[in-house]
C-alpha cells in the first residue's frame, strides 16, 4: 500500500513547498495533520483498550459539531459521564486527545520549518524580524554602514532558562518527539523512492506507538536534578548546532545588505545563555547549595564534552604537514610551551612519544594539546601516552589557543579550512566560555531581612551566633557555597543574585552585608565580576516605586565603591507575572512601561549603565506574547542594547528543540533588539516608538480604570478567589507533579485561611487557562476602553493602535487571548462552584467583562471576528478547539468525581488524580500553553 506521504507527483509536491501563499501553502500541513490522525488511529485501535478508539471519534464529532452549529454553548456540550466513571478508560481516552495535539504541534513546528526554508528560497523581501530585514530598514531610513555596526556592536541577548512548573512533558517524551520531528523532516525529501517514504511511515508509525507505550504521566515529581538535565537537553539537541548557523547567518546578511565582510569569529559577541535551574531558591525547599553546585558541575562536564568532540573533529581533518604547509612561529612558540610543561609534569621518555606520534603535524599536535587542557585526548589509531596539561582557567586561554591555530592557518593557504573549522569554535567559545551558561542565584528579601535580623549585625563567620534557625542557616550556607564556587568554577558563572520581592534599597543592601558575612567577594575585579544583588520589582505598587528605590540605592555611600567595581553597570529585573495578578493586564504592561523608562532616566542621573532584565512567562497573562513586537515596544531612548529575558517552562520546546527554531528565535531578539535600537525613521514600513503626550494621557487613564475595576471584581473580592478554587483545577497542580517547586509559598500556614497572596502567578494563570477563562489576560481591558469611548470615542485608540508598538502588543496580546478563552467551556467548569448565588454573580462578572472586551478590541482594531488579520493563528484555534473540548469535558466530570469521594477511597483518588493529569497534559498542548 502506498505511503500516505505519496504524491501525486514530485512536480507538484515541489509546487506545493515552494509556495508563497493560498492554498498549497497550507496543503503539507494539512497532509501531515491528516496522515499523523491516521497513524494515531491505527496505533489507538491496537494499543489502546477495547472501545477507546470509538469513544474518542464519537467525542470528536460530537464536539467538531458543536463548534460548527450556531448554537456553541454548554447547553450543547456532550456526556462524558460515562467514560469518567471509570478512571482508567478516562485516562486512556485523555491520553489519546493528547497524543493528537503532540502530533500536531510538531506537525505545526515541522511546517514553520518548511516555511522558512521556502522564504529563504524566494528571491523576495526579507522576512519581518531577520536581521537582513531590519538592516535593510535601517539603510532606507538613512542610516549608514558604520552607523549600523556600531548599533549591532552595541546588542546583546542573553535568554535565562527557567523551571518555573510549566512544563509538562517528560524527559523521555521529549526524545520522542524529536524522533518524530526528523522523520517528517525526512518526509519532505524530494524526490524519495515509494519504498523509502514506506519505511519512513513504518518508523513513524513504530514511534507513535513507542510514545503510546511511555508514559507521560510522571509517578513522582520531578527533582531539580531532573530540571537541571533537562534544560542541558536543549544544548545537545539544538543549540551546540545552532550557534554556528546563527553566526553564519548574520555574517551573510552584512554581506547582503551593507556589502562588509566580516569573519566570523571577528563578529561581536550578541548571544549569551543564563540559567535560574539549581540556583533559584525561592518558595522552593529543593533547591540547596547542593543542587547549586550540581548545576555547575553538570553544565562544565557538558560543555567540556562538547569541545572535546568539537576538537576531535578538528584533529581527524587537519592533518597538514610542515612537508606541506607551514606553520606559524607563535604556534611553534605555544607547542614549546605545552611541551616543556609536558616533560615537567611526566618524564621525558613520556613527551618524546607524544611529539613523535605526530610526526611533521605540528597543527595536530597544538590541537592535541589543547584536549588535554579540557581533561580529554585524542581518540586515535595509537593510542596517545602523555601526562594532562594545566587545565584552562579562563575563555580567553581557549580562544587564544584557538586564534593561534586559526592564525596559522591563514597564513599558509588554509583559510577555508580555519573557516570551516575554527571560527565555529571560536564563536563558541567567546559565547560559552568554560561556564556554558551563567547561573543566577534567587531568594525572596523577606528570607535576607529575617536572617540579617537574626544575625544581629555579624560581619564575618566567626561573629555568627551560635543558634540559628534553619532559615538563617540555608542562607549562610547559600552564601558560603557561593564563595567555595566562585574560586573552583569561572568566577562569571555566578555574578548575580536575583531579590525577589524588593520593596527598598535596604533589601540590596541585606544581600550585601549577608554575602560578606558567607565569604563573597562582591565587588568585581579583573578576574571576578563579584556577585551583584539584582533587585526584582513584582507588584504595581513595587514597579512604581522603583525608580525612587535605585536613586536611593545609586546614590548610597556604601554602594558606590561596589558600583564603581561592576564598571558603573548595575541590572534590575522587572517581574510580569505577579505584576498582572496584582493589577491585571492593562496596568501591568504599562506600569511595566513606565518604570522601565524612568529607571533609565534615574541610571542617566546617576552615572549607572542599566541593563534591563524582563522576567516574561510563556502565557499572555505572565508577559508571554510574540517577542519581536514585545522588544520593540520598549520605551523610546530607555534601551541600551543589552537583553535579559527569561524563557519559561514549555516555550523552551517551542523554541529551542530544534536548530531552525532556535536559530530563528535567537536571530529574531536579535533583530528586534537592533531595530529598537535604531528606530527606523521610514514610517511606510516601521513604527517609530514616539509617546505623543496625548497618548501617554490616555493610557494612565486606561490604566487607572482598569485597575480600579480589576481590584474591586478580581482581587478585592474574596468570591472570586473561592469561584477559582471551586471552578478551575488548580488544586490538582500538586497532584500533576509537573515542576519541583511547590505550588504555594512555603510561609502560607494550613490553618490560615487561603487567599491569592498565598498563591503563586503560575497556579494563578494555569488555573484560570486550563478553565478557559483566562481571565489574567484580559479582565479590565474592555472596561477601561469602554469607559474611554463612552467619554471621547474611538478616533484616538484606533489611531493609537496604528501607531503606537505599546498599545499594539496590548491590544495583540489582549485579542489572542480572547480567541483561546471559551466561556461555553467556562460555564461547564462554573458549575463545580457549590454556592449557586456566588457561582452566577462571578461567572455573569467575568462573562460581562469578557464580552465587553472582545467588543471594545474588534472595534479599536476594525475587525468583524477575532484574529481576521492573523489567518495562522485563527485557523490553529479553530482546528484545535474540538479536540480540547472533550478533554476539558473530561476533566471537569473528574474534578466532580474525585471531590465526591471519601476519605477512605484513596486508591480511586490515585487513579483520578492520574487521569486529572493527562487531561492537564491535553489541554497545555492544544492551546500550547500550561499557564
Amino acid at each position: 500500500m502506498p505511503s500516505l506521504w505519496s504524491p501525486a507527483s514530485w512536480s507538484s509536491r515541489l509546487e506545493e513547498l515552494l509556495s508563497p501563499a493560498g492554498e498549497l501553502k497550507g496543503a503539507p500541513l494539512r497532509r501531515d495533520v491528516r496522515s499523523l490522525g491516521m497513524l494515531l488511529g491505527l496505533v489507538l485501535r491496537e494499543q489502546a483498550a477495547a472501545g477507546v478508539y470509538e469513544s474518542v471519534e464519537g467525542l470528536r464529532l460530537a464536539a467538531i459539531g458543536r463548534r460548527e452549529s450556531s448554537d456553541a454553548n454548554a447547553g450543547a456540550l456532550p456526556s462524558v459521564a460515562a467514560e469518567a466513571a471509570d478512571a482508567g478508560r478516562a485516562y486512556q481516552l485523555a491520553r489519546a486527545f493528547s497524543f493528537y495535539f503532540e502530533l500536531i504541534n510538531l506537525a505545526e513546528t515541522n511546517h514553520r520549518k518548511r516555511r522558512r526554508l521556502a522564504h529563504q528560497l524566494e528571491d523576495a523581501a526579507p522576512q519581518r524580524g531577520s536581521l537582513r530585514g531590519t538592516l535593510r530598514a535601517l539603510k532606507k531610513a538613512g542610516r549608514s554602514g558604520e552607523e549600523i555596526r556600531e548599533l549591532l556592536a552595541r546588542v546583546q541577548v542573553m535568554a535565562v532558562f527557567t523551571a518555573h512548573p510549566t512544563e509538562v512533558a517528560r524527559r523521555s517524551v521529549m526524545f520522542k518527539r524529536r524522533r518524530i520531528s526528523e522523520l517528517l523532516e525526512r518526509l519532505d525529501g524530494i524526490p524519495v523512492p515509494g519504498a523509502t517514504l514506506e519505511a519512513l511511515e513504518r518508523d513513524l508509525t513504530a514511534e507513535i506507538t513507542a510514545l503510546w507505550q511511555t508514559d507521560d504521566v510522571r509517578a513522582q515529581r520531578p527533582t531539580v536534578r531532573d530540571e537541571i538535565r533537562m534544560a542541558l537537553d536543549y544544548y545537545e539537541s539544538s543549540l551546540f548546532d545552532t550557534l554556528p548557523v546563527l553566526y553564519g547567518e548574520i555574517e551573510g546578511a552584512l554581506a547582503a545588505e551593507l556589502g562588509d565582510k566580516v569573519e566570523l569569529e571577528d563578529l561581536p559577541l550578541l548571544v549569551t545563555f543564563g540559567s535560574w535551574i539549581g540556583g533559584d531558591r525561592d518558595g522552593n525547599p529543593f533547591v540547596t547549595p547542593a543542587t547549586t553546585a550540581e548545576a555547575l558541575g553538570a553544565a562544565r562536564e557538558l560543555l567540556f564534552g562538547h569541545y572535546l568532540k568539537r576538537l576531535q573533529t578538528v584533529f581527524d581533518q587537519l592533518g597538514s604537514s610542515t612537508n606541506q604547509a607551514g606553520v606559524t612561529d607563535e604556534l611553534e612558540a605555544r607547542l614549546e610551551v605545552y611541551l616543556a610543561e609536558l616533560r615537567v609534569a611526566g618524564s621525558q621518555s613520556a613527551e618524546q612519544r607524544f611529539v613523535e606520534r605526530f610526526p611533521q603535524e605540528r597543527v595536530r599536535l597544538l590541537v592535541a594539546c589543547m584536549m588535554l587542557r579540557l581533561g580529554g585526548s585524542p581518540q586515535s589509531s595509537v593510542k596517545l601516552e602523555a601526562p594532562p596539561l594545566a587545565p584552562y582557567t579562563a575563555a580567553t586561554e581557549l580562544v587564544g589557543d584557538l586564534r593561534v591555530l586559526r592564525a596559522s592557518l591563514g597564513a599558509h593557504h588554509g583559510e577555508r579550512l580555519a573557516a570551516m573549522l575554527i571560527d565555529p569554535l571560536v564563536v563558541e567559545a567567546k559565547t560559552y566560555g568554560l561556564h556554558l551558561q551563567a547561573l543566577d542565584i534567587r531568594q525572596h528579601a523577606r528570607v535576607h531581612a529575617a536572617a540579617i535580623e537574626e544575625l544581629a549585625g555579624a560581619s564575618d563567620v566567626a561573629k555568627v551566633p551560635e543558634a540559628l534557625s534553619a532559615g538563617t542557616m540555608e542562607v549562610l550556607e547559600t552564601f558560603q557555597m557561593l564563595a567555595k564556587l566562585k574560586r573552583e568554577y569561572p568566577a562569571e558563572s555566578v555574578a548575580r543574585y536575583v531579590i525577589s520581592g524588593a520593596t527598598s534599597a535596604e533589601d540590596v543592601l541585606n544581600v550585601v552585608r549577608l554575602a560578606r558575612v558567607g565569604g563573597v567577594a562582591v565587588e568585581g575585579s579583573e578576574s571576578d565580576p563579584g556577585l551583584q544583588p539584582v533587585p526584582l520589582f513584582e507588584s504595581i505598587e513595587d514597579l512604581q516605586n522603583a525608580p525612587a528605590i535605585c536613586r536611593e540605592l545609586w546614590g548610597a555611600a556604601a554602594y558606590k565603591p561596589l558600583l564603581a567595581s561592576w564598571g558603573g553597570a548595575q541590572e534590575v529585573m522587572l517581574g510580569y507575572s505577579d505584576s498582572n495578578k496584582d493589577g491585571g493586564m492593562m496596568t501591568s504592561t504599562w506600569e511595566i512601561f513606565k518604570a522601565h523608562r524612568a529607571l533609565y532616566e534615574v541610571a542617566a542621573e546617576c552615572g549607572v549603565t542599566l541593563r534591563l532584565f524582563h522576567g516574561r512567562g510563556g502565557t499572555v497573562g505572565r508577559g508571554g506574547g510574540p517577542t519581536h513586537r514585545a522588544i520593540y515596544a520598549q520605551p523610546m531612548d530607555s534601551f541600551s542594547g543589552q537583553l535579559r529575558l527569561t524563557e519559561q517552562g514549555e516555550v523552551l520546546n517551542w523554541k529551542y528543540s530544534d536548530v531552525v527554531l532556535a536559530e530563528r528565535n535567537l536571530e529574531l531578539m536579535i533583530a528586534a533588539s537592533l531595530d529598537a535600537l535604531g528606530r527606523p525613521k521610514d514610517k511606510g514600513e516601521h513604527l517609530t516608538g514616539v509617546l505623543l503626550p496625548e497618548w501617554e494621557r490616555v493610557l494612565d487613564g486606561l490604566s487607572e480604570s482598569s485597575y480600579a475595576f480589576y481590584r474591586k471584581h478580581i482581587v478585592d473580592d474574596p468570591e472570586t478567589f473561592t469561584y477559582f478554587e471551586q471552578a478551575t483545577p488548580v488544586a490538582e497542580l500538586e497532584h500533576a507533579r509537573i515542576g519541583s517547586r511547590p505550588a504555594k509559598r512555603t510561609d502560607a500556614s494550613s490553618a490560615k485561611k487561603r487567599s491569592m497572596e498565598d498563591l503563586r502567578a503560575i497556579p494563578w494563570v494555569f488555573g484560570w487557562m486550563q478553565s478557559r477563562h483566562l481571565v489574567p489576560a484580559w479582565f479590565g481591558v474592555g472596561h477601561a476602553l469602554a469607559l474611554y469611548e463612552a467619554e471621547f470615542g474611538l478616533d484616538l485608540l484606533q489611531k493609537m493602535f496604528r501607531s503606537f508598538p505599546l498599545f499594539i502588543d496590548i491590544v495583540r496580546n489582549v485579542e489572542m487571548a480572547l480567541a483561546k478563552a471559551d466561556f461555553g467551556i467556562a460555564r461547564l467548569y462554573a458549575s463545580l462552584v457549590e454556592d449557586a448565588g456566588l457561582r452566577e454573580r462571578v461567572l455573569g462578572t467575568l462573562e460581562r467583562e469578557f464580552e465587553l472586551t472582545t467588543k471594545m478590541v474588534l472595534a479599536v482594531t476594525g475587525q468583524s471576528v477575532l484574529l481576521e488579520r492573523n489567518a495562522v493563528l485563527e485557523q490553529s484555534i479553530r482546528l484545535r478547539n474540538p479536540y480540547v473540548d472533550p478533554l476539558s469535558l473530561l476533566q471537569v466530570e473528574l474534578m466532580r468525581r474525585k471531590r465526591g469521594l471519601g476519605e477512605a477511597d484513596e486508591v480511586e483518588r490515585g487513579n483520578i488524580d492520574r487521569a486529572i493529569t493527562a487531561t492537564i497534559n491535553g489541554i497545555s498542548a492544544g492551546l500550547r500553553n500550561t499557564g
